[in-house]
């Protein structure tokens, strides 16, 4: 399938590991101008180096997602003008909700609240100009079923799920459509990061942890960040032209609800 995306130009971001780099490769794979964003500037030039080419222009911003204003300022900046956004931050630390702090539920909604909310301020109006734009949230499952001991996680990404679905339903008639990606347990960094923590909260091993986590999904296995990535790819195209202020899943089944 022609996605009919070339020469399009796209701001991905947390590009440099994960389904967020992976996004970033299957995007400039259909010809698509890749902008990557994220804080270590070494991994971005790697990564730069290694999106698919054939004669676009892709670029980087180093920006960290702590910092909105600055977030802001760096997209006002950039001469680029964006008809695809990928949101996508890392996830806020496991643990209990009890236990949390008001200080993680700070930093949690102003990286992935505040920071895509820039985000967007900062794309939409070229997008309305050209009648075209795609936002893609890079969320979680837990918008549908609260996952066990991500506590702050599971409540920020309900918060990013809610804000997609507003303004989904605000910018449909610019043919601008707003979703989000779903991904299950995927073979990225942050599931490592998981799934150590659970080893050390239960007394099990990481391999014992890890193999629980599969059994969890009808595939048993973990997603690969490319299968992720192609449902990224898909949405950011005009084939998906009427499908907006969805959740879609990708976790190979694991989701309890429909």
């Amino acid at each position: 399938m022609n996605l009919n995306i070339q020469d399009k130009n796209a701001l991905v971001c947390g590009s440099t590991q994960g389904i967020g780099k992976a996004s970033a490769m299957a995007l400039a794979a259909e010809g698509v101008h890749v902008t990557l964003v994220a804080r270590n500037e070494k991994k971005l030039q790697k990564v730069m180096a290694e999106l698919p080419n054939n004669h676009q222009k892709h670029a980087y911003i180093v920006a960290d997602f702590s910092d909105p204003i600055a977030l802001k300022e760096k997209i006002a900046s950039t001469d680029i003008a964006f008809h695809i956004l990928v949101n996508n931050t890392g996830g806020p630390a496991g643990g209990a909700i009890f236990n949390a702090t008001l200080e993680e539920f700070e930093s949690a909604f102003t990286q992935h609240v505040k920071c895509n909310h820039v985000l967007v301020q900062g794309v939409v109006p070229f997008m309305k100009r050209v009648g075209y734009g795609r936002i893609i949230n890079i969320i979680s499952t837990s918008v549908k079923q609260p996952l066990d001991g991500l506590g702050v996680s599971n409540t920020i990404r309900g918060a990013v799920a809610n804000w997609s679905k507003t303004l989904a339903n605000e910018l449909g008639v610019f043919g601008i459509t707003v979703n989000n990606v779903l991904p299950g347990a995927t073979d990225t960094e942050r599931l490592h990061e998981i799934i150590k923590h659970k080893a050390s909260k239960t007394g099990r091993t990481s391999e014992e942890v890890a193999t629980m986590m599969m059994n969890a999904s009808p595939a048993k296995r973990f997603a690969r960040p490319e299968e992720v990535a192609n449902a990224v790819a898909f949405l950011a195209s005009e084939k998906a032209s009427f499908i907006n202020g969805i959740n879609v899943p990708v976790d190979g089944g694991r989701t309890k609800s429909l």
